[in-house]
């Protein structure tokens, strides 16, 4: 759980600096802990998918909680979680996350703030024994403002920054966010999945990039150059293709709404406009497929006649190592051709440090971005991100 958080943008084009001060509330529920191993090899998706978060909130693989008054009244909550888990295939979960953001100086809004309700399982139906399994996974969630005109997603472009400062803190109120069919074969090696999904689970992932336990800038969560879409209709694979060779690939659609689930099949077909990528990666071992990783990406996104927005395609790179299981510095450089994207170009650099002995997390990460002048218009001068973090992890 982060507590606090410090991010401070600079836009070079106004030569101003914007301080905001984060802070996560009334955060109880579940969220997944990057360094913990699965036993489900690979892992189909990152740190912030349903079933990494799902794995990590087993209340047999986790530490006891700082205080006891806290572990006792938890306790048997978790082993209920556990026990329908073994027995029945169905895990579940469910939390709640609240965001304040507020500006120094600002030419619209200085302050947001908004919240988001999340249900969230997966029910296993077949293969438990053999390992090939096959399970209907979902995700409903609520997000919404408190008290504010805008909501945290909002606030970058009200005070001139081109980007979001906290991406998942929209403002659409329901919204169906997962219901796919997951499939695996040959012990784990590939997956599919296929129904409702966002790629933002297996596009172009590495062990920082959960927003709800890791950095909150869009800078350091997915790749900034891609379009990548809202949650909608949409297929992707994953295969370990040897030991240590990976390919992940999909399609996904990219008009979709999450808050109108009965408009989706529609937008899918009748409109037939996507987002199609393909990776290839390398990682040591297919448990730690998102902690030690090094991919290239490639994309391309049809054009959007209602929106429009031009096709375009593009490139990204990412490279993360996790060092003693303390150390994750990652490099990730992404270009783009038109498409719809935030930026052109990005890179973005970083450090995650897990602090002995506890769950805690330091991390810091820098990126430097060039504005598509295909979304935004001619003008916009280049542009830097900071974003220094601390988690306590109760």
């Amino acid at each position: 759980m982060k507590i606090f958080q410090i991010q401070q943008y600079c836009n070079s084009n106004v030569q101003k600096f914007y301080a905001a001060l984060l802070v996560s509330l009334l955060t109880f529920g579940v969220f997944a802990e990057e360094t913990t191993n699965s036993s489900e090899v690979p892992q189909f998706g990152g740190p912030s998918s349903v079933g990494a978060e799902l794995r990590e909130d087993a209340r047999d693989k986790k530490p006891a909680f700082r205080f006891e008054s806290i572990d006792n009244f938890l306790k048997p909550y978790f082993d209920h979680k556990t026990r329908v888990t073994k027995e029945h295939g169905f895990a579940y979960g469910f939390d709640y996350t609240a965001m304040y953001q507020g500006a120094s100086d600002s030419p619209g809004e200085d302050n947001a703030f908004g919240g988001i309700f999340r249900a969230f399982g997966s029910w296993t139906l077949t293969g438990r024994e053999s390992g090939n399994t096959g399970s209907i996974v979902y995700k409903v969630e609520n997000r919404h403002k408190l008290g504010t005109d805008i909501p945290p997603q909002d606030l970058g472009f009200e005070i001139g920054y081109v980007g979001f400062t906290a991406p998942t803190y929209a403002d659409y109120g329901w919204g169906l966010t997962n219901l796919y069919w997951q499939q695996k074969l040959n012990e784990g090696k590939f997956s599919f999945v296929a129904g409702v999904v966002d790629a933002t689970d297996y596009l172009t992932m590495y062990g920082l990039i959960n927003p709800w336990t890791s950095f909150s800038n869009l800078a350091f969560l997915t790749e900034p150059t891609i379009p990548i879409p809202n949650q909608g209709l949409g297929a992707a694979f994953g295969w370990m293709a040897t030991r240590n060779i990976y390919l992940v690939g999909g399609l996904a659609d990219s008009n979709s709404d999450p808050s109108e689930p009965g408009d989706m099949w529609d937008s899918f077909f009748d409109d037939s406009e996507y987002l199609k990528h393909i990776e290839i990666g390398w990682t040591s071992s297919q448990d730690r497929i998102y902690f030690d990783n090094i991919h290239l990406t490639y994309w391309h996104a049809d054009e959007r006649v209602n929106a429009a927005t031009p096709d375009g395609w593009g490139l990204s790179f990412s490279y993360a190592k996790f060092f003693d299981d303390k150390w994750m510095p990652f490099l990730r450089i992404g270009y783009a051709e038109d498409g719809g994207s935030l930026y052109e170009r990005s890179v973005g650099t970083g450090l995650g440090y897990y602090m002995a002995g506890t769950r805690d997390l330091l991390g810091v990460g820098l990126n430097w971005s060039k504005p598509s002048e295909s979304s935004f218009g001619p003008g916009l001068n280049d542009q830097y991100t900071l974003e220094v973090y601390y988690r306590y992890q109760l």
